[in-house]
């Protein structure tokens, strides 16, 4: 008997209980407040957008300070995800996700009570900060609450990465229909019933999540931390710059170095990080590794592709805020349904051939928006081209979160979310500066010639969405039964 002295029954002063599996219940609560919280975290970045012209009426907006109300939320969102998905595995998913939420949901009310051009832009980045934390720890409180639970897993995972896609097509609407219904500020205060029902759902329904030990916490890696900020900030920076400057600018071309630099510094602080903020190792994932640059593309495509179908609808059809939204409707639906059907496909087809089936799918219908006409009512195309590219869109989005997490420790999976939001956003960002680009080689200030720019934007784009097909195959292969 080796009990302790005095204390015949007394367990082992090491033994701990084995963690157990969060309730299912309680599982259900995590993937409704993380799904609600990223359709919010990318609402937020599209809905803006048709209330721009109101904006510049309303508070005297430049050229710039109206590029700025979305960059301001879009950069610091990118260049915190790393770093919001790290606190979360140190200090606790749960208060780091709680915390964002309180501050986006403020930054929120801010905004749509801002008076001046400052006020507003200080919100926008606020907003950023607070998306950060909601979008890393959502997916990371999915990943490891459902630990225990493929199947119902997948099926969070399947809304979750649905969310985010469904969320950036319905901005558009929602923002069309607050704008001309009720005016520009709802955009923002839309947040404040939704983040207090959040805030109170979260406080009562997550579980306590567990933070780093004190000894881990001292540890942060601080160097870590500034330079992949400075390298994700400084890259989403530059590629902002290249609307109103050229891509071969001292000024683009100097904050595109400073981004390398940065990234170069992020790359030998994380080598010799007695903790670091991303391990390396989890480079040596090959499907983390092909799920990240599928991500980045599938970002380029779908951000690109919905700004140009709302320039074509209101630029050259003359549609209104409203209408424009509402032609978006089928895109969304399609979408969302094909999402839905991938769940279940994925068992039988595998990821690797749902990914490439997916993107031929989606650049089909992208490429069919390439011969769009220039005038007329709801073009039949226009109806075509998006349900067709919805639906091949919807087919991808669940494999490729799934392909980004597999074999990723709990203790990572933080890390692992953070990668995978930093190269959605990065991926939009970048999609979208080369696409304004290349249809500005055609455009000129006739109808006819801008429509030639994005029949050329919509080209490219459906075979940039092609690079999807190799990168899938290149998968490992899921195991035999």
């Amino acid at each position: 008997m080796a009990n302790s002295p005095g204390r015949p029954d007394a367990a082992p002063p090491l033994a701990k209980p084995a963690p157990r599996p969060t309730r299912p219940a309680r599982r259900d609560v995590i993937a409704l407040v993380a799904c609600v919280a990223q359709f919010m975290v990318v609402l937020d970045s599209t809905i803006v957008t048709v209330a721009l012209p109101d904006l510049r009426t309303s508070l005297d907006l430049s050229d710039t300070g109206q590029q700025w109300v979305v960059n301001a939320y879009l950069i610091t969102l990118g260049g915190l995800l790393v770093v919001a998905a790290r606190a979360g595995d140190l200090f606790g998913r749960k208060t780091v996700f709680q915390t964002g939420l309180l501050v986006f949901t403020a930054a929120g009310v801010l905004g749509g009570v801002a008076q001046d051009t400052t006020t507003l832009l200080v919100a926008r980045v606020a907003q950023g900060l607070g998306a950060a934390a909601l979008a890393s720890n959502g997916l990371s409180l999915i990943a490891a609450g459902y630990a225990h639970d493929p199947i119902r897993r997948g099926r969070a995972l399947t809304l979750w990465s649905l969310t985010g896609g469904v969320a950036a097509a319905a901005g558009l609407v929602l923002g069309g229909v607050l704008t001309q219904q009720f005016g520009w500020r709802w955009v923002f205060l839309v947040n404040a019933p939704v983040g207090v029902a959040l805030l109170l759902t979260a406080g009562l329904g997550l579980a306590p999540t567990p933070a780093a030990d004190p000894g881990e916490r001292r540890r942060i890696d601080v160097g870590g931390a500034l330079a992949v900020t400075g390298a994700t900030g400084l890259f989403g920076y530059a590629v902002s710059r290249t609307t109103t400057h050229s891509w071969t600018s001292p000024g683009v071309l100097g904050t595109f170095a400073g981004a390398a630099l940065c990234t170069v510094a992020f790359v030998l602080i994380e080598r010799t990080a007695a903790r670091p903020l991303v391990p390396l190792k989890m480079w040596r994932l090959p499907a983390l590794r092909f799920g990240n640059l599928m991500m980045l593309v599938l970002g380029s495509a779908m951000t690109a592709t919905l700004y140009f179908m709302s320039l074509y609808l209101q630029g050259i059809l003359g549609y209104g805020a409203l209408r424009a939204g509402g032609a978006m409707v089928p895109l969304t639906v399609t979408m969302l349904a094909s999402g839905m059907a991938a769940h279940r496909l994925i068992a039988v087809l595998g990821p690797r051939a749902l990914l490439a089936g997916g993107a031929v799918t989606a650049a089909v219908g992208v490429l069919f928006l390439a011969w769009l006409p220039a005038d007329g009512g709801f073009p039949v195309r226009f109806l075509i081209g998006s349900v067709v590219a919805g639906a091949g869109v919807g087919l991808m989005l669940l494999p490729v979160t799934v392909a980004a997490t597999a074999g990723i420790e709990a203790r990572d999976a933080g890390a692992a979310s953070g990668l995978l939001n930093t190269a959605r956003q990065l991926g939009g960002a970048l999609g979208l500066a080369v696409l304004v680009t290349v249809a500005a080689q055609d455009s000129a200030t006739d109808p006819a010639a801008v429509l030639d720019g994005y029949h050329t934007a919509f080209a490219v784009d459906g075979f940039l969405i092609l690079l999807v097909v190799p990168l899938a195959l290149l998968l490992p292969r899921p195991p035999r039964p």
